[in-house]
């Protein structure tokens, strides 16, 4: 029988994380409407005999190769039927009820495409976590930011973001998305492979009118980092490469020339302080990720044309119209509350 939400977790041989996190999400998701799903992405570490054998409940989708997160969803949600999707890392705990207030949120609303829960540190319970914490916002030159995370500078939980919010972006750690609405408008960019993809889809999604939220009444706790390090190199190349994407691929044409321009500036900021700091691939990474940008700007091009064709809303809210770098160094803005005055 058809149910109403599927809770989705992409895995690639992350069989220790889903022994871990997996019985949370098995015991606090009623079978009754929801149905647990393990997309594996090709996975060669046990992860899908141990599913079969520890979790029998949970349903599998096989995937023939590691896909990556973008294309892993987009394959996975294929053979998804459910009204809601719920694309959940696997290194996510939940807590009972998780799922009561985004479903009652987007039952009551239909041009609402998104919600996302509060989320808080794995292992510092009472503070936000990194990525996502209460609702993601976006700089005029790409920089994500969140309610409870500025760049670096993650706040304790002190209920200061406890009212449900308008966001730019939710986050693909616990992303909760009508799945017509995800197949309709395209998903996650697959050549994206890893980070910021969701950013990307949710800005692109606003843009064409869908409204997105953050439900702190629903809280789960994420481990984060579970995949590379911070300052990994392919990470770094990652989230360079793909912000310049997301930009040029739905920031309006009166707007992009000077934008990149100050990109490249605090790109070149940015690899000097690696190259400083003693992390020169680190620092070569960004070189290479505004070198392979370059590269595809000719297959984005009428990409980008069609997202400037379907945007019905200029400017789009929850996009900052000023440099989140420059009020969090020049400024001392280092909290959600402190931009927002």
């Amino acid at each position: 029988m058809k149910k109403k939400v599927a809770v989705v977790i992409l895995n690639w041989n992350g069989r220790k994380l889903l022994e871990c996190f997996l019985p949370s999400v098995m015991n606090c998701s009623p079978a009754e409407y929801a149905e647990v799903i393990v997309a594996d992405n090709g996975s060669t570490d046990g992860s899908v005999a141990m599913l079969e054998e520890k979790f029998p409940q949970a349903g599998i989708i096989r995937l023939s190769r590691n896909y990556g997160f973008a294309e892993g969803y987009n394959r996975a949600l294929e053979q998804v039927e459910a009204e809601y999707t719920v694309l959940l890392n696997s290194d996510v705990e939940v807590t009972p009820g998780w799922l009561d207030e985004p479903l009652k949120a987007l039952d009551a609303d239909a041009s609402l495409a998104c919600v996302q829960p509060r989320i808080r540190a794995y292992l510092d319970r009472q503070r936000f976590e990194y990525a996502g914490a209460a609702g993601g916002y976006i700089d005029r030159y790409g920089y994500p930011f969140c309610r409870g995370r500025v760049l670096h500078v993650v706040e304790e939980d002190r209920g200061q973001y406890d009212t449900p919010a308008e966001t730019l972006w939710a986050t693909g750690a616990c992303l909760f998305i009508r799945t017509a609405v995800y197949k309709a408008e395209g998903g996650l960019d697959a050549r994206f492979f890893a980070h910021q993809e969701e950013v990307d889809m949710c800005w692109r999604l606003r843009c064409r009118g869908y409204r997105l939220m953050c439900i702190p009444q629903s809280v789960v706790y994420h481990l984060g980092g579970a995949t590379l390090a911070a300052g990994n190199p392919q990470k770094v190349f990652l989230n360079f490469r793909n912000s310049l994407l997301m930009v040029y691929k739905n920031l309006p044409e009166e707007e992009l020339k000077h934008v990149f321009r100050v990109r490249f500036f605090l790109d070149c900021l940015a690899a000097l302080k690696f190259l400083l700091s003693g992390h020169p691939a680190a620092a070569a990474a960004i070189y290479n990720a505004r070198k392979e940008f370059r590269l595809l700007i000719p297959i984005y091009k009428p990409i980008r044309e069609e997202n400037l064709r379907k945007a019905t809303l200029r400017p789009v809210p929850g996009l900052m119209r000023k440099s989140l770098i420059a009020a969090f160094y020049l400024k001392g803005k280092k909290t959600f509350s402190a931009l927002s005055r």
